[in-house]
Formats: structure tokens, C-alpha cells, sequence
């Protein structure tokens, strides 16, 4: 059974101004906005200034969406739901604290495994999560459990809270609705940690790949018809794909095969398939197009990492949605007013005249980020922004 969105009539740059609801459906569509949306994520940079009693004045009584609102900006709308996940078998799960560390035991018929999370007294303050430093996957001995739990994994629609959720967004934005992970990178992150991983890989590759053929025909049975009858359009599965991490020949191997089924599924349903991409993708922006991606959500450029802003464009030309451009580190008091002056001007001289060009900060807009900064991105998307941008004009 299907369900159906909101409606979806979309505005033209000839009648009205759109919202920023219509100028992601009129790009995800192939068409042209009346301007550039500019749809960063300013929650770190709250979450961070709130606890802190930094907040200024003018933003005090204000939610995260008004000052969304009164910055110039969409709301990212990256809290849509269409499933839970229901964890069936028998798992009995303890966590316990030792000093800054959550220690978590999951114990199954099959064996048991665990992860270590670390915490810190400053990342606590800024309200930022903590990182796993210690996987489920270990040694060749936590194989079982694991695939214990991923056979007993099950999805359950959740259309209402998505529709509920899309008519709260209203017009600031469209959702970007979260689904998860390929196999072999949710291995490689999630399950193992990136340098363990291969080592892993290498050593015990049948239980790997037994263990990836079991994580993707769960997928494929239960996960994807769940994702394809949503009534959500844009769909975030995949993640921090890297050019040193993820390099071409195992994108190839076993990343793009995955990908290119999916996004065919995706693609009938009218569904566009976005990665999240906060890492370097130099190495592999051609793989990316390859795998079926419509777009990819803070895309991080240099001098964050390798890859520019105009390599992409050049590779991608229209076909890749970009929904980023802006690295955060230009909007920290260490990167001079000049040059971020400078940095700007050339971004929207590359994305000109302005097609498939969603602007955001990736990957957050963090706690150090100055203010003016985040108005002055505002004020060039109003004087330069407008559909088709004019190069020349920017100076």
C-alpha cells in the first residue's frame, strides 16, 4: 500500500516567489528556483550557544526556527521518520558508565558483543554526541551475534508520523528522511571501525562476505519495500563515503552494485537517493554518479578536504544535486574576513547560473562560527542568488 505526500504544487520563478519547500522539489524535479536556497544545519551552533547561556540578545526567546527565519534561512528538516525498527529475538542489552565512557553488552543466543562510547566534559557542554571507540566486531568470534541481530531486525512503516512531520516543516524546507546504510559501509564504520575493518577484512573475508550477503538481503526483503512505499521523496541512505576510506576499487566492488538496484527502485517510485557527505569525494565522484546518487547533502570542499567545489561541477555538470558548497571552517574566526570575502564570491561564480545548487555549511555550522558571517552568506544569496546568478555581476 502507498501513501500520499502533501500536495506538491510547485511554484515558477515567472509567477511567485517560492518557498524554500518549492525550490527543493523544483531542484529535485530538474527545474530552476526563482534563487539558490540556502539551507545550512544551525542546531549544533544553538544547542551549543543555548546551554552556554551564549545565545545573543535578539535570539533569546527564539526557537531554532525563528532564527532560522530571521537568518535568511531554510530549516533543514532532517527529523522525518518513515519506520521503526523493531528488534526481535531474544537480545538482552546492558549499559554501564565507567569515568567518560558508556559501555554498552548485547547478549544473544549466538554470543555476546559490545561497543565503548566516549563522552568528554566539552563535548557535553556543547551538547555534541560522543564517539564509539569500541566496535561490536572485534575478532572472528562476534561474527554470530551480530548476524544474529541483523536476521532479527524488522521495519515498520510509520507514514502518518512523516506526513505529521512534512506538515510541520510547511513551507521552510522539505525532509530529508534518514534510512540507513549500505552493508559493506556500515560494516566498515559501525560494526568494526574503519582500520580494524580491513584488517578484518582480510583476515576473515568469508565471514565478512557472509556476513555483508546476509546484512543485504535483509535489505533488500524488508528495508527497501518499507523505504519505496513511504511517502517520503528524498532519501538519505549512505554516508561518508571517502575517496581513502571507500577508494574506487572497492566502491566498485561493493558499493555501487548495492546502490544501482536501490536507486533504480528509488527512481520508479519518483524518489531521489541522496549520501551524506562530509568526507572527501575526489576519488570517487564519478562512482558516485555511477551508483544511482541524485545528491549529495553536505558536500565538503577544500581546504576542508582535497576535493573542490569546481571538480565537481565539472564532473557532475547538472546531473548531482549539490546541497552544500560552504565549508564551516571559513565561518571560524581563524579564517581571515578577506578571504572569506574572497571564498564566497567564488562559490556562487562556479555555481552559476545556479542549477542543482542547494547552499549549506558542511558539515555543521559549528559553535565557533561567527554570526556575521552566517548574515553576510545571507545578504550574497539576496543580491547574487536569483535564478539565472550572472557571474559577471559578483565582481
Amino acid at each position: 500500500m502507498s501513501y500520499s505526500p502533501l500536495p506538491e504544487t510547485v511554484a515558477t520563478p515567472q509567477t511567485a516567489t517560492m518557498s524554500n519547500r518549492e525550490r527543493l522539489l523544483t531542484i529535485m524535479d530538474g527545474g530552476q528556483p526563482d534563487r539558490i536556497p540556502w539551507i545550512p544545519r544551525l542546531q549544533i551552533w544553538h544547542t551549543a550557544h543555548q546551554r552556554q547561556g551564549s545565545l545573543p540578545a535578539r535570539f533569546a526567546d527564539r526557537s531554532l526556527r525563528q532564527i532560522e527565519r530571521e537568518l535568511g534561512m531554510g530549516t533543514p528538516a532532517r527529523d522525518g521518520q518513515i519506520f521503526t525498527i523493531d528488534e526481535r529475538g531474544d537480545v538482552e542489552i546492558e549499559t554501564r558508565s565507567e569515568g567518560h565512557s558508556d559501555i554498552t553488552t548485547y547478549r544473544t543466543p549466538a554470543g555476546t558483543v559490545s561497543t565503548r562510547h566516549q563522552r568528554s566534559d566539552e563535548l557535553e557542554r556543547l551538547g555534541i554526541q560522543s564517539l564509539e571507540v569500541e566496535h561490536m566486531i572485534k575478532g572472528p568470534n562476534d561474527f554470530a551475534a551480530v548476524e544474529y541481530m541483523v536476521q532479527n531486525a524488522y521495519y515498520e512503516p510509520t507514514p502518518k508520523t512523516y506526513i505529521d512531520y512534512e506538515a510541520e516543516i510547511g513551507e521552510d524546507g522539505y525532509p530529508l528522511v534518514a534510512a540507513g546504510d549500505c552493508p559493506f559501509h556500515h560494516f566498515l564504520q559501525k560494526m568494526t571501525g574503519y582500520q580494524q575493518g580491513y584488517y578484518i577484512l582480510n583476515d576473515y573475508p568469508r565471514e565478512v562476505q557472509h556476513l555483508l550477503e546476509t546484512m543485504e538481503a535483509i535489505d533488500r526483503e524488508r528495508l527497501w519495500p518499507v523505504v519505496a512505499e513511504s511517502p517520503a521523496r528524498l532519501i538519505l541512505h549512505g554516508l561518508h563515503f571517502d575517496s581513502l576510506m571507500t577508494p574506487p576499487p572497492l566502491f566498485d566492488r561493493y558499493i555501487t552494485p548495492y546502490y544501482r538496484d536501490f536507486s533504480a527502485l528509488l527512481h520508479q517510485r519518483d524518489k531521489k537517493l541522496c549520501m551524506h557527505a562530509d568526507n572527501d569525494s575526489r576519488l570517487i565522484l564519478h562512482h558516485l554518479q555511477e551508483a544511482g546518487f541524485d545528491m549529495v547533502e553536505t558536500f565538503t570542499t577544500w581546504p576542508q578536504v582535497s576535493c573542490t567545489l569546481a571538480e565537481a561541477r565539472q564532473t557532475w555538470g547538472k546531473r548531482m544535486i549539490i546541497w552544500g558548497a560552504v565549508p564551516s571552517v571559513i565561518l571560524e574566526p581563524v579564517y581571515p574576513d578577506d578571504e572569506f570575502e574572497a571564498y564566497m564570491r567564488q562559490v556562487f561564480r562556479t555555481i552559476a547560473p545556479g542549477d542543482a545548487l542547494i547552499l549549506g555549511v558542511a558539515d555543521n555550522i559549528m559553535p565557533g562560527a561567527l554570526l556575521e558571517r552566517l548574515e553576510r552568506i545571507a545578504e550574497m544569496v539576496a543580491e547574487w542568488g536569483n535564478y539565472p546568478i550572472d557571474a559577471d555581476h559578483i565582481g
